[in-house]
Parts: structure tokens; sequence; C-alpha cells
């Protein structure tokens, strides 16, 4: 195995734990949103179906790097699919905060919600630390922008767990939709800027990695 097939492999474990991981707290974020209608914990549930098919869509990447031609075409559509599902959530995620604020829907208190939030806090970072790694050492702008979706799944872990925590303590109804509200901007300059392409944070260097990956073949 070379040094790059090895660095992809790497890649697919990651993205594979990515999936398993964020299936699991989309379903539990999703389910004790609702029961305690919080549309932040609702928010964060679907962004983890988002970091879900942006994982599939990475792992679907990560199978083509074999074959060079078809290692650019892939990583092009990759990215684009992971900007557009930035700016899906984006929309979901600013409605359901504005509706809320607007009809003042108090969210109840969530103690599951909030312990969930804490795991995704301690979680993500070092999962996106990882998955960095690789994406510089394949010089792939789309592993590094689903690295930044892991990274905003921690932000919103952190956002979540406020809004939550504010609520529960002080009781203020509006934490949680402000909250949610505040995820918005965060993910909406993801989004544009995948779409973009601006997402390797020293393109040359990650270029030149790869290029002395493919030379040690």
């Amino acid at each position: 195995m070379t040094t790059r097939e090895a660095f992809v492999e790497r890649g697919l474990r990651l993205e594979y734990l990515t999936v398993g991981w964020n299936t699991l707290e989309a379903l539990l974020a999703v389910v004790f949103g609702i029961a305690a209608g919080s549309i932040a914990l609702v928010g964060f549930g679907l962004d983890s179906v988002v970091e879900v098919s942006s994982g599939a869509v990475l792992l679907w990447r990560l199978r083509s790097d074999s074959i060079a031609e078809n290692r650019e075409r892939a990583e092009q559509r990759a990215l684009r699919l992971v900007g557009l599902s930035f700016l899906a959530l984006t929309a979901y995620v600013a409605f359901e905060a504005i509706k809320a604020l607007v009809q003042r829907e108090a969210p109840q208190r969530t103690l599951p919600g909030i312990a969930l939030a804490v795991a995704s806090l301690i979680a993500m970072p070092l999962l996106a630390r990882a998955k960095r790694r690789v994406a510089r050492s394949l010089a792939s702008n789309a592993l590094h922008a689903d690295s930044r979706q892991t990274d905003i799944c921690a932000y919103l872990s952190a956002i979540t767990l406020g809004g939550l925590l504010l609520n529960a303590v002080l009781g203020w109804w509006w934490a949680d939709p402000v909250a949610a509200l505040a995820m918005a901007p965060l993910i909406a300059k993801e989004g544009v800027e995948a779409l973009q392409g601006k997402t390797c944070c020293d393109a040359d260097t990650c270029t030149g990695e790869a290029a002395a990956l493919d030379a040690r073949k």
C-alpha cells in the first residue's frame, strides 16, 4: 500500500465514524428536541443529518481517489454537494428560529439534550482535527470542507448547550431560538465558501504535500 493509499484508508475510517456518530446523534437530538419543543436542539439534530450526507459524499469521493482522472471530478462534485448541504441547513434553522421568536414558543428543560450537546462538544473537535490532517495530505478541498462541517457541529453543540442551559437554569425561553438563529451565519458562510472552493487554508501547502506523497509511490 502506498503512502497516499494509507491516507485514503484513514480518511475512509474517519468518514465511517462520522456517519455512524451523526446518525445516532441526529436521531437522539431530533427526538429530544421535539419532546422538549427545542428548535435549537432539533436544528442541531438536522445538522447531524447534513453531516451524515456530507460523510456519505466524502466516502464516494475517497473511493474515487485511485484513478487520477476521476479524482478531480469527484473532488469538485463533492465540494459543491457539501456547500449546498450547508445552505439548506441555514434556511431551515433560520426559518424555525424566527418562527419560534415570533410565536414565543417556549421549550421545556431537557437534560438528555444537554448531555448530548456536551458529548458532541467533546468528540467533534477531535474528529475535525483528524480529518484536516488527512485533507492536507491528500490535497482534498472537499475533505477540508467536510472537516469544517465537523467544526461547525462543535460550534453548534456549544451554542445549543448555551441555549438549553439558559432556559433550564434561568428560564430564558428566548435563549433557545436566539441560539439557533446564531447558528445561521456560521453555516451560511461555510456553505458559500465551499461552493466557491475557498476551503483549504493553504492550497499551495496542500498541493505540495500531495505531490510529495505521489512521488513516494
